[in-house]
């Protein structure tokens, strides 16, 4: 491994580095979590790598996790979950260094050794939204992907579109409703919606994997499709329904100095049925149910005006590591930039190491640079 990229004063790692995957949590992608874990653990070099699997059960408990990966698979019977142990896990800094810990009651704690890097494969909030990364980050711990405000922004669809109109990206027409909003005057926000035009798409703001979306057609049909994202997240984003391909592109922090990697851009494509849009079974259960193509069927100079809108949006947010960066292309041409996702989907099936693979970096050789670029980035502010 190549070192020429260490802060000044840094050391550099072990040979053989410690990586902590750490999946599950307490969102409602608690599944999707570990399935993401199933696949990475499956992938992951062990002969490179020594691999301590780290699971958070919707309790918010850290176990010592099986590394079986058929444990974390997403099955048709059952949804893989994480559950409490009377063992609980933590990392802490003891002199200098980062270490496992695990204590059981009426024991005394042991110390399972050092980590040199964290993965951490979790979705949605308490995880993808900043939350674990300032905990990583309080203890000098490096970890992949991307630091606090960038994953708080990337997990927000309000204010990441603020800042995306910020950087001049091209936002779609939207409406941000507030729990304090709908419950004062509801009324008001059927009348921001209406004005939108139909369809619409109602969304939690700060979930992901396509939890508590719907498709509403009509003014009659919005109130039910609210309280059911509002299970979800109290805050919501409304957007009005655009026609367009959906055209994705991942997005790879740069060695260095050097600027974001960007895939060829891929289309995906619902087979219809039962899926009006991409949601949580065309996107994890159904195998057949979404085909992505990549490169997508595009112009060569909208192909390239996808992946610098993509590296663009990256360094909007201040991404580090990786992100993937969903835009509608129109008939007209126009790109307009749907969201990024700064912790994507990374089964093997996911579009972001699929998009990648395509572009000629596989599932094995992707995970490999993620942790190189996490066991080389600056602890602290950067």
């Amino acid at each position: 491994m190549s070192h020429e990229n260490l802060a000044a004063g840094e050391t550099a790692p072990r040979a053989k580095p410690r990586v902590a995957v750490l999946f599950g949590g307490r969102s409602s992608e608690h599944a999707v979590s570990c399935v993401t874990a199933a696949g990475v653990l499956g992938a992951i070099n062990k002969d490179k790598y020594e691999v301590i699997p780290i699971g958070i059960a919707k309790t918010g408990q850290w176990v010592l996790a099986g590394a079986d990966t058929a444990q974390w698979s997403l099955a048709s019977t059952a949804l893989p979950e994480v559950v409490p142990s009377p063992q609980t896990v933590t990392l802490a800094e003891i002199g200098g260094e980062h270490q496992l810990i695990v204590a059981s009651p009426n024991e005394v704690p042991q110390e399972l050794g050092t980590v040199d890097v964290v993965f951490p494969l979790l979705h949605g909030p308490f995880g993808e939204d900043g939350t674990i990364q300032g905990l990583l980050e309080l203890s000098d711990t490096r970890y992949v992907g991307a630091g606090v405000l960038a994953s708080a922004v990337g997990m927000d669809k309000h204010y990441m579109k603020v800042v995306f109109e910020a950087a001049g990206l091209n936002v779609g027409p939207y409406v941000a409703v507030t729990d304090r909003q709908w419950r004062k005057d509801p009324e008001l926000v059927r009348k921001q919606v209406d004005r939108l035009g139909f369809p619409v798409f109602v969304k939690p703001a700060r979930a992901g994997s396509s939890m508590g979306i719907s498709k509403v057609d009509s003014l009659a049909d919005l109130d039910a499709a609210i309280e059911e994202a509002r299970k979800h997240d109290l805050k919501l984003v409304i957007e009005a329904g655009i026609i367009g391909r959906e055209i994705e592109c991942a997005v790879l922090e740069g060695r260095g100095t050097d600027a974001p990697r960007t895939s060829m851009p891929g289309e995906i494509s619902v087979a219809g049925g039962t899926h009006e849009f991409y949601d949580f079974n065309a996107k994890y259960v159904e195998d057949d149910a979404a085909s992505l193509s990549c490169p997508a069927d595009i112009p060569e100079e909208a192909i390239a005006r996808v992946r610098e809108l993509a590296a663009a949006a990256f360094d909007a947010v201040g991404a580090e590591g990786l992100s993937r960066v969903d835009f509608f292309y129109t008939p007209a041409g126009e790109l307009i930039i749907n969201e990024i996702n700064t912790m994507p989907g990374f089964t093997p099936k996911s579009m972001y190491p699929q998009m990648w693979a395509a572009s000629g970096l596989d599932y094995a050789d992707l995970i490999d640079e993620l942790i190189y670029l996490a066991l080389h980035r600056k602890t602290g502010l950067r």
